[in-house]
């Protein structure tokens, strides 16, 4: 058995809203959506906002767009793990 079978254990997997919150909260998963987002989003960050900041620009809209940056891919994250441990009828 591979380590990616092994990570997609029943009790890992989810039917209910409940029960997706418990798995991404799982601290093996958790753990990579952190990382995901705090590499991806500060790629973003650099593309987007960064000149802003450097130059002493930022306002509290490029703070908040700042935050915004590092969310969308801890939830695309979360959301790829949901898809791949969603449990199916049957």
């Amino acid at each position: 058995m591979n380590a990616v079978n092994q990570e997609v254990s029943p009790e890992a997997g989810w039917r209910g809203w409940r029960e997706a919150l418990a798995v991404v909260a799982r601290p093996m998963y958790l753990k990579r959506t952190l990382v995901t987002a705090l590499c991806v989003g500060t790629v973003l960050f650099a593309i987007n906002q960064l000149n802003v900041v450097l130059d002493g620009h930022a306002t509290a809209v490029v703070w908040v767009k700042t935050g915004v940056t590092y969310l969308v891919p801890f939830a695309v994250s979360n959301i790829g793990v949901l898809i791949a441990t969603r449990r199916r009828s049957g």
